[in-house]
């Protein structure tokens, strides 16, 4: 009996052990399929892959909305990478993210556009706002013939708000007179007008040398002076127009690296269907209207 409840026992603590053990190696093995999956793009691009997923848009901790961008420590690890590739070698940064911090998404932007081989950026589906401005410092931006990416306006922190686009803020003070608007409206107006003004400067040094002085300044403008509000998708036909180098046509191990960062379980309703091509079962009648 004593052997009995021993067994027990000793199931009943590696059962513990396994539930606290389980998500740890799922997530190593997760680990090592993306990385297997990376050195075969490497392969296929003959570069080197850096990719940046913020596929996680949106989990829940206790019911409060948690939320990935792009940060400094992404910035020191893409710094890195970059830093330690062959100055001869190309690069090709995946990206999937909202965007970030100004401050983090500037510096990567910088570091690739001074890797002196070629760079190349792939959106699979959305790089808005600081992953637009990574992109614009690519040689070459490949995206899937949905994808998307979006305005770098600047957004000024506000206490009521959480934010407001600079450009509205430099409009807002205009249409009122100056005269009419408190102090605190007044120094958020300068704020404002310094954010734009650095920022489509940003713009104009990363494009220059592939748009031309011209075409980039009129990047600038569109992409920072508030043509769009700061959510609005850019297509790559209207990419295209505004002269960005974007060619479409996605390689298949880039959906597959995709999938390797699932979005965490939500208590709510979600997409599904059969993975596979889907044809009418043989035999049975489509009904028409």
């Amino acid at each position: 009996m004593s052997d009995i409840a021993e067994g027990i026992g000793i199931f009943f603590w590696f059962f513990i052990l396994l539930v606290f053990l389980w998500p740890q190696i799922q997530h190593k093995m997760l680990q090592d399929a993306r990385l297997r999956l990376i050195r075969k793009i490497e392969r296929k691009e003959n570069a080197r892959v850096i990719s940046m997923i913020h596929r996680q848009e949106r989990i829940s901790l206790f019911g409060i909305p948690l939320y990935r961008y792009i940060d400094i420590e992404d910035s020191e690890q893409v710094l890195r990478a970059i830093r330690n590739t062959p100055p001869d070698m190309p690069i090709c940064l995946i990206i999937h993210t909202p965007g970030g911090l100004v401050l983090a998404a500037a510096q990567i932007a910088l570091a690739l556009k001074d890797h002196p081989a070629k760079k190349k950026v792939i959106v699979p589906h959305y790089a808005m706002s600081g992953g637009t401005l990574i992109a614009l410092a690519a040689d070459e931006i490949v995206m899937d013939p949905h994808a998307v990416l979006g305005p770098v306006d600047p957004q000024l922190a506000d206490s009521t708000r959480g934010s407001l686009p600079a450009v509205s803020i430099i409009r807002a003070v205009q249409q009122k007179g100056v005269d009419k608007v408190d102090d605190e409206t007044l120094i958020k107006a300068d704020i404002a007008a310094k954010a734009v003004k650095q920022m489509e400067e940003l713009i104009v040094r990363l494009t220059r040398d592939k748009l031309g002085e011209e075409k980039a300044r009129k990047l600038a403008e569109a992409l920072a002076g508030g043509q769009w509000t700061h959510d609005y998708p850019i297509t790559v036909e209207q990419l295209r127009e505004l002269g960005l180098p974007v060619t479409v046509g996605i390689p298949p191990e880039v959906y597959t690296l995709m999938e390797l960062y699932p979005q965490p379980i939500q208590a709510r309703p979600t997409v599904e269907f059969v993975p596979t091509p889907h044809y009418p079962t043989p035999g049975r009648r489509t009904e028409r209207s």
